[in-house]
């Protein structure tokens, strides 16, 4: 913007900041405006998960709505749970219009201010199946990165949820940059999550990323102990028959930290930014411990410098009741207690 001015420096230099304003107000709407820089996700929720949106609205208790309440909550980021493969068709091609359903989600999410992760969640596909996983997954990204080059950079993309199973760190490694360099081809300044392999012992010594490449985040989930957890949850023959139990002895606090020093210490070595992407309790433990429990993860992950995302808003482990519309108060302020 060139702008002359010859006697009135003041008036003229107030005139071309309200205009550079108006000019990024108007960007921000359309939600185009600047991404943050890696890691600076803050506080998120998951959501849509398990939710018929994508289907057209049938068994769909996830209203668009509820960004607002997520947004007056305090949370700044969603965690966007999207199974793609099942909307592939033949040549392993997106459905137009789940895709058209999925621009109107990051549209709704930016218009609230938050920042919108899209997590490819066929956990189970490509834990079983690295073969069927490998094309699926390639595929996947060549044209969620086509689509979005060049629009919504505050778009964070997240290669795949959870990798393991009959994965190793070796093919992880290798799909995992397969599929970075399919995104970099047309999103080269994209912040992008890359897991860790998901097993017990937090192997984020075996990532391998590129060296070169600054605009990733490493992302890993906390659930342990997973007996405490997930006690109570009736789709596991095992959690199902535990309970109640307790959780917040000196020893449980102890291996949490211990747990979270090994990735802080891996972050600050190798200087990338650390993602929590997911933590939760299942509903059947003890109230007070899983208040505690949460706030003990979440305050430690900040104090780290971590961003985090509570798993999950509504379905199980839920944060927020459908039925009513509002918040589990207990949850809302073990996770966010300066404003709850």
């Amino acid at each position: 913007m060139k702008v002359v001015c010859a006697r009135w420096s003041v008036a003229c230099g107030l005139a071309l900041a309200i205009s550079v304003l108006a000019i990024c107000f108007r960007a921000d709407a359309a939600g185009q405006g600047t991404a943050r820089a890696p890691g600076e996700l803050g506080r998120g929720i998951n959501i849509l998960g398990y939710d018929g949106i994508w289907e057209g609205g049938w068994n769909a208790p996830f209203r668009l709505d509820n960004l607002t309440a997520i947004r007056k909550a305090g949370f700044s980021h969603v965690r966007i749970n999207f199974f793609g493969f099942k909307f592939m068709g033949p040549g392993n091609l997106l459905d137009e219009t789940v895709l058209r359903r999925l621009d109107a989600v990051i549209e709704e999410v930016l218009a609230r201010d938050l920042i919108p992760i899209l997590d490819e969640h066929d956990t189970h596909v490509c834990q079983g199946d690295v073969t069927g996983c490998t094309e699926k997954l390639k595929a996947f990204w060549a044209q969620i990165a086509g689509r979005y080059a060049g629009r919504y950079p505050k778009l964070v993309f997240e290669v795949l949820n959870e990798p393991g199973g009959q994965m190793t760190s070796a093919s992880w490694n290798a799909l995992l940059n397969e599929c970075l360099g399919i995104i970099r081809s047309s999103n080269p300044g994209r912040t992008v999550i890359a897991a860790i392999l998901n097993v017990d012992d937090v192997p984020v010594e075996e990532l391998a990323l590129p060296s070169g490449d600054r605009n990733l985040v490493v992302t890993f989930h906390y659930y342990a102990p997973i007996r405490f957890t997930h006690q109570g949850a009736p789709w596991s023959p095992t959690f199902s028959r535990l309970g109640p139990l307790d959780w917040g002895s000196p020893e449980d606090e102890r291996k949490a930290l211990a747990d979270f020093e090994k990735m802080r210490s891996w972050a600050e070595r190798e200087k990338r930014p650390i993602y929590l992407g997911e933590f939760g309790v299942y509903e059947a433990a003890p109230a007070a411990a899983r208040s505690k429990y949460l706030s003990f993860v979440a305050r430690n992950a900040e104090r780290l410098g971590w961003s985090w995302a509570y798993w999950q808003f509504d379905h199980d482990f839920a944060a927020f009741d459908s039925a009513r519309q509002t918040w589990k108060p207990d949850i809302l302020r073990a996770l966010i207690p300066a404003v709850h």
